[in-house]
């Protein structure tokens, strides 16, 4: 067994992030620049109207990787701004650099950010003990409660269960964006840690609940959160009949949001509702007609038509 920190008042809440967050895009203006009132109505809109209780900004759906230090800084105060009195503010400060992922970190506390989210260091492919080393070095400097985000088919390795089970011991890190895909192997860290694990897969949200899962971090949820958390309100208070048949009803959109990259089909599905979104940036391209004609059919298929 881990240890337990029950004083610990952050450790100890089963659900230290709510039960639904949403991996918010970040709006761009027309010609590509970071558009901050957009972001505010977003996050106001994800927040009052799609049922999220926490917001993560600056993730891969937030196109991380093509907006710089600065503009993430920005971000997380616009939306802080926003929405930080009904929701809290998860900052993605992972990169594959641990120096670099602990001034990340600095700038989204100083931000006002609530928690942070850090992935799996990508690309250089770290062992496990570079994993322990790189997460424990980013949560022993910051001063918030911390995600892993395990997602091995982005970053090309998975967090083995071994070693979450070291970094549950690490007081303020709380919880995991399980992208994994091995309930089996999510399981025995729930079993064996108090870890609050969050599918990072919308499809897989009731199941992950079946197995020691207490929320989602989604994508589709940008369309589908107040129906996703009707979901996870029902399972968790037994009506899994319910739970079922709105697994059943938004699969289409759970699955459908990610036919091309995520953030491509989430911007066109905002821009088509009227909500802030703008264009992607490169090596992202906007979406085509056949990719929108087939986003379409997949929202009406889950009684989300888009105008």
């Amino acid at each position: 067994m881990t240890h337990h920190h029950p004083a610990n008042a952050e450790r100890a809440a089963p659900r230290p992030f709510g039960r639904l967050l949403t991996a918010m895009v970040s709006p761009f203006t027309a010609d590509g620049s970071l558009d901050l009132d957009g972001a505010a109505r977003l996050a106001a809109y994800l927040v009052d109207e799609q049922g999220n209780d926490a917001l993560v900004v600056n993730g891969t759906t937030g196109e991380s990787p093509t907006t710089t230090d600065a503009e993430k800084e920005r971000l997380v105060r616009a939306v802080v701004e926003a929405v930080g009195d009904r929701a809290q503010v998860v900052a993605g400060v992972g990169t594959n650099d641990t120096r670099h992922t602990i001034e990340l970190a600095g700038a989204a506390e100083k931000a006002g950010a609530h928690g942070l989210l850090v992935v799996t260091p990508y690309y250089n492919k770290p062992p496990q003990a570079g994993l322990v080393r790189h997460f424990t070095e980013v949560a022993d400097a910051a001063t918030l409660p911390v995600m892993l985000y395990d997602i091995p088919h982005r970053s090309g390795v998975a967090i083995a269960t071994e070693t979450l089970l070291r970094l549950a011991e690490h007081e303020r890190i709380v919880a995991v964006k399980d992208a994994k895909g091995d309930l089996v192997a999510s399981s025995a860290v729930t079993t064996r840690t108090d870890l609050a694990y969050y599918s990072g897969e919308d499809a897989l949200t009731l199941p992950a609940l079946a197995t020691g899962a207490v929320g989602l971090v989604g994508t589709s949820t940008h369309l589908t959160g107040a129906l996703a958390k009707q979901m996870i309100e029902a399972y968790d208070r037994g009506d899994t009949a319910e739970a079922l048949a709105l697994h059943r009803r938004l699969l289409p959109l759970f699955t459908g949001i990610f036919r091309t990259q995520g953030t491509i089909l989430v911007k066109a599905a905002l821009a088509a509702r009227g909500l802030p979104a703008g264009p992607v940036r490169p090596p992202l391209v906007e979406v085509t007609s056949d990719e929108m004609a087939q986003l379409r059919a997949d929202c009406a298929a889950a009684g989300l038509e888009l105008p």
